[in-house]
């Protein structure tokens, strides 16, 4: 007996739950038809595999990637689906999977309502056209969300997922933000605090000392499903926190949207807008913060921005690679009766969270120093050194999403190609005609240009790092045997991370550990 599975999805504008944790009525509309289906056919049903409030473009869908797992391992025979929409809306997909890998792995595809059989021979024509259609659909109603989302935005509605800190969701008025009393009340003593003289910083530890929830949990407490994927944030209040909240126009009863978008319909990969298309509509919802206190807090911070950088006489050159030994938190620099200080970014915002390492930026330098002129006599063979030198540098988990995305869009590039490959065997073996091939070619090659643009874009990230990593360091290495000061790119040439201990019991004194690049 043939065994099948069922596969079932329902996007989420079209749902209808009597509760969250119910499947949508359609859905189970689906599952009663094509149970019946199978059972007339005399298939065994192996499984059902649903995906309720996901859309055809998803590729991340979890019952949706089970299923193809499943189908791999040969569990089953036959993949039954309402319509081939169902299953998938890219056309990538549908000659990946239905036309490509299915046949290999001995799987026949099904698809009720559109009568789509990879059993019949005919039937390819059919559903290539499917595939077509709705790739089209996907582009067009991408268009069609995008213009509705400006419209919205230009008419002063908030469309984000979660209103910003101090505001919660008008739930009589799609669109409007009312203020949230309790949040409220945090964002004005942030900007009082500020006016008055307190540093963001010194704001963030006291409500870190209060026990004031951050933004993120915050939204958690309240029931919202908010999930921030920053590593080190550690729930907690943070400078950066702060001077976000601080330079908001919302606070002043202002949207300022649209400043990032998905580089196309079939990608996730934001990239930012520049200022000038930002979206700005003014007095739309009540303010929180007064416009005189909004621009002195304003004015204040360009005041103070200005007199750090002139306290500052050169560059931090360890940035991105010194850490505190206690809670691996980057170290930063700082200004203090104009001399520079090299301080854990954990403590300062949360006493508790770490003891702190606060030591002399000097002192660090002239250690660092000491120890690559020591190294340098040590290693006197220049040749073992340039063969040995290598760039395992930290910074480059910064790029691991980027690589990430790359490493897609090339397998997306690949699989379109394979598609206009099989797609000319296809018109030699007269499956389809010239029209039908004359529009699919189109698609593709549109695709494959996009895609190109795309990988354009993510690969200009890299330029920098890449040409670091690639270039010849001969010459560098070997001006840097003797040195007599440090730059940004030697310490990137020799050092892949500084941790640095605060010794127990004496605040001034410290421990430095580096690990080299060789």
């Amino acid at each position: 007996m043939d065994k099948a599975a069922i596969y079932c999805r329902l996007s989420e504008e079209d749902r209808n739950k009597v509760c969250e944790r119910d499947d949508s009525e359609s859905i189970k509309n689906q599952k009663a038809m094509l149970t019946q289906y199978a059972n007339e056919h005399l298939w065994e049903i192996y499984d059902i595999y649903s995906d309720d409030d996901y859309t055809g473009s998803d590729r991340s869908r979890p019952a949706f990637n089970r299923l193809l797992s499943d189908a791999e391992a040969g569990k089953f025979n036959i993949v039954l689906c309402k319509t081939q929409s169902r299953f998938t809306r890219e056309l990538e997909l549908v000659e990946k999977y239905i036309h490509d890998l299915f046949p290999i792995w001995g799987i026949r595809f099904v698809s009720v309502v559109d009568n789509a059989d990879t059993s019949v021979r005919g039937n390819k024509k059919s559903r290539q056209i499917n595939g077509l259609i709705n790739e089209w659909y996907l582009e067009d109603m991408s268009e069609n969300i995008k213009a509705v989302l400006t419209n919205r935005r230009k008419n002063g509605l908030f469309i984000g997922a979660f209103a910003p800190y101090g505001y919660k969701k008008d739930p009589d008025r799609k669109g409007h933000l009312i203020i949230d009393p309790e949040a409220a009340g945090v964002v004005r003593e942030i900007f009082d605090m500020y006016i008055s003289g307190a540093g963001r910083t010194a704001i963030a530890r006291y409500l870190n000392e209060r026990g004031v929830l951050s933004p993120g949990r915050y939204k958690v407490s309240n029931g919202e499903k908010y999930r921030n994927t920053s590593k080190t944030d550690k729930a907690k209040w943070r400078d950066r926190t702060v001077a976000a909240i601080l330079k908001n126009e919302v606070y002043i009863g202002n949207l300022v949207q649209n400043k990032s978008h998905s580089i196309s319909y079939k990608s996730k990969i934001k990239k930012p807008v520049p200022q000038c298309e930002w979206i700005r509509a003014e007095g739309t919802h009540e303010p929180i913060i007064g416009r005189e206190i909004f621009k002195a807090a304003g004015e204040i911070s360009e005041s103070r921005a200005r007199s750090k950088h002139s306290d500052r006489k050169a560059v931090n050159v360890f940035s991105g690679k010194i850490f505190c030994g206690k809670c691996g938190c980057a170290l930063r620099t700082s200004v203090c009766n104009h001399k520079r200080y090299l301080r854990c970014g954990g403590k300062v915002c949360d006493r508790s969270s770490c003891e702190g390492t606060y030591v002399l930026y000097d002192r660090i330098y002239n250690e660092v120093l000491s120890q690559i002129r020591k190294l340098t006599c040590e290693l006197a063979d220049i040749e073992l050194i340039k063969e040995h030198t290598v760039f395992t540098d930290t910074a480059e988990i910064s790029f691991k999403n980027v690589r990430k995305n790359i490493e897609t869009v090339r397998q997306q590039i690949k699989d379109t190609r394979n598609c206009i490959k099989r797609l000319y065997i296809d018109k030699a073996k007269n499956e389809i005609t010239p029209e039908i091939y004359s529009e699919l070619m189109d698609g593709f090659t549109a695709d494959e240009a996009q895609q190109k643009d795309i990988l354009e874009e993510l690969e200009k990230k890299l330029v920098q790092y890449d040409d670091l990593k690639g270039r010849d360091n001969s010459e560098l290495i070997e001006k840097n045997l003797e040195c007599d000061s440090l730059d940004f790119e030697m310490v990137r040439l020799f050092i892949d991370r500084i941790v640095v201990y605060k010794d127990t019991g004496k605040s001034r004194s410290f421990t430095l550990e580096i690990f080299w690049n060789f």
